[in-house]
């Protein structure tokens, strides 16, 4: 494979599984020395040592925004930079309720990690970004940044966020050669799927043209193509990856 980021240092949050171990062992094989970021220590451990070339496990939680500010210095300390952050940790609402039905505290939950998180990593970046003169940032959205699900308001509302603060972070640090895009993955084959019926995984299959569910290493090779230099003027974009559900 193609080395697009000898050389680079990559922050890949959410990286313990699916899209976001997918998107750090994709960076790793094109040459990118990636620090895999995750709550879940042992899980994320695990992760990395399934991988081949340069990953370092750093857990935290995104929400924290004093263990970002920490993580993200640990990083710069020891690696010198920071040219790619991918951030991709999120989470789904645990009640599949009306809007007026949801808690406050599973609304906060989901709220904490998708946009709170979201935010802290760019702050935590960004300073780095700007004295090393650029760098690219690749926001997980979703197709639920675009349409809604019944009984996922917490979840659907988050992702609309992170498509809005995606565009108005690459309005900000456009002259600073930062670059900031979001990927929009439609239903994909990660481990969330596990617990569901044959009879669900059918449905989902059916519901989208291609009749196929999305793979995490399609999200991920679209996710290094707009991290790296052959993507120079692609910036405030939002691209979908959902088998084709969103056309119809």
């Amino acid at each position: 494979m193609t080395p697009r980021f000898k050389d680079r240092i990559a922050i890949v949050t959410g990286a313990a599984a699916g899209i976001g171990k997918a998107c750090m062992h994709r960076l790793a094989a094109e040459g990118a020395t990636v620090l895999g970021v995750d709550r879940d220590a042992d899980r994320l451990a695990r992760a990395v040592a399934e991988g081949e070339g340069a990953m370092v496990a750093l857990p935290c939680d995104v929400a924290d925004a004093e263990a970002v500010g920490q993580m993200v210095d640990e990083a710069v300390a020891r690696f010198g930079a920071i040219h790619v952050l991918v951030n991709n940790a999120g989470i789904g609402n645990r009640q599949r309720v009306r809007l007026h039905e949801q808690t406050p505290e599973d609304w906060d939950r989901v709220m904490a990690v998708n946009v709170r998180g979201l935010f802290l990593m760019q702050r935590a970046v960004i300073p780095h970004m700007l004295r090393q003169g650029g760098g690219s940032i690749v926001n997980m959205a979703s197709i639920g940044s675009y349409r809604a699900t019944a009984l996922s308001s917490p979840y659907i509302t988050s992702k609309g966020a992170a498509l809005m603060m995606t565009r108005a972070a690459a309005v900000d640090y456009a002259k600073d050669n930062i670059r900031v895009n979001a990927v929009c993955p439609g239903t994909t084959n990660t481990d969330i799927l596990a617990g569901s019926s044959q009879e669900v995984i059918d449905m989902l299959v059916a519901r989208a043209p291609q009749g196929a569910l999305v793979e995490p290493e399609e999200v991920a090779a679209l996710v290094a193509f707009l991290a790296s230099d052959e993507a120079p003027h692609i910036t405030g974009g939002s691209y979908l990856i959902d088998a084709g559900r969103s056309a119809s």
